[in-house]
């Protein structure tokens, strides 16, 4: 392919997700927006208010005949739109989860695969520095590991009806669940084999078959264990909303929040400030060997420059012809956990995977 060519993109979905997306596509001069596709009259940003609106995806990519189909809707149609976007001819950006079931999420990767396409997945830590770092770090110290980590986020106003809109479809535990089950199965020497949830209504406003809290546990074949909590609404406590440690018998590697953090600022949902390293090792004296050692994350990208990131690499994926299967194959594996953790808070049992 002509690296100097600009890839025409269609972007369906214009959320806060499909807006960090767009203006990524906006500002990288190897995409060109084609049209932007959402089901309501919404607020852009000036840098987006020139572009073309269309009224469906469908028509979007009949009309437009896209390179690339960027899907930041609501979970339910993400597998539907992708396989008609790749069966169209488009390379596509999904944001996570990728599908509602394990089905459809291998749905979409055999027809990437069947129509030499290239499919991203929205794995946005996986662009971070700071969390490629926590994981090296971890990977030095060796497993069996323990996983400690959760995202509950306290919302109000839009946010909340986001969140209501959301768990339609997709609870807690599922929605962001990903992003931390993908960074333990890149950590451990192992793979999950079984999962066991819990979950809790704590509002008459989600639909009685939700729950807007959620917790789940992860067995793995080389004895890691690890759990990840998530709740959305406004009854959330802001005191643990962000906990991420991975621990091991020769110590362990903590992200340390700066003071004034608050999970409902989006930044914070990536960011880590500091990534806290602990030896484990004592001396005959009982006492440890080595200080704990702080690595400063100072200068970390935003959540916008994330979104570039994540677009620079679908960019090259295309024009380098980057083999992607072992990171499709990986979504459909952190996805497949967190729907059995979903399948165990609905019947009361574990679930061996």
């Amino acid at each position: 392919m002509n690296s100097g060519k600009a890839l025409r993109v269609v972007v369906a979905g214009l959320g806060n997700m499909g807006r960090s997306h767009a203006l990524a596509y906006h500002a990288n001069p190897g995409f060109e927006i084609a049209a932007l596709v959402n089901r309501t009259e919404i607020a852009l940003p000036e840098g987006l208010r020139g572009y073309r609106r269309r009224a469906s995806f469908e028509e979007a990519l009949r009309e437009e005949k896209p390179e690339v189909a960027s899907i930041n809707t609501y979970s339910d149609s993400h597998a539907d739109y992708a396989v008609a976007a790749l069966e169209a001819g488009c390379h596509v950006f999904v944001e996570k989860p990728l599908a509602t079931t394990v089905a459809d999420a291998r749905r979409v990767v055999a027809a990437a695969k069947a129509n030499g396409r290239k499919l991203v997945i929205g794995y946005i830590l996986r662009h971070h520095p700071s969390w490629i770092q926590l994981i090296k770090e971890a990977r030095k110290l060796g497993g069996p590991y323990v996983f400690r980590m959760n995202l509950n986020q306290q919302s109000s106003g839009a946010t909340w009806a986001t969140h209501k809109q959301l768990m339609k479809t997709t609870s807690p535990i599922v929605d962001c669940g990903v992003h931390y089950l993908d960074v333990m199965c890149q950590i451990a020497d192992g793979n999950p084999v079984e999962v066991r949830g819990m979950g809790v209504r704590l509002s008459g406003e989600v639909d009685d078959d939700m729950y807007n809290y959620g917790h789940l546990q992860v067995l793995f074949d080389d004895g890691s264990v690890g759990w990840y909590e998530a709740g959305w609404g406004p009854m959330m406590s802001e005191t643990a909303f962000f906990v991420k440690d991975v621990i091991s018998p020769r110590g362990c590697v903590s992200i340390v929040m700066g003071e004034g953090a608050r999970s409902d600022d989006i930044d914070t949902h990536t960011k880590t400030s500091v990534i806290r390293v602990h030896q484990a090792a004592t001396g005959p004296d009982g006492r440890f060997v080595v200080p704990d050692q702080d690595l400063s994350m100072e200068g970390e990208p935003d959540h916008q420059d994330l979104c570039d990131r994540e677009q620079a690499f679908l960019l090259r994926a295309i024009r380098e012809d980057i083999d992607l299967g072992r990171h499709m194959d990986d979504a459909v594996r952190s996805l497949a956990v967190c729907l059995a953790a979903d399948e165990s808070v609905r019947s009361g049992r574990p679930i061996k995977l």
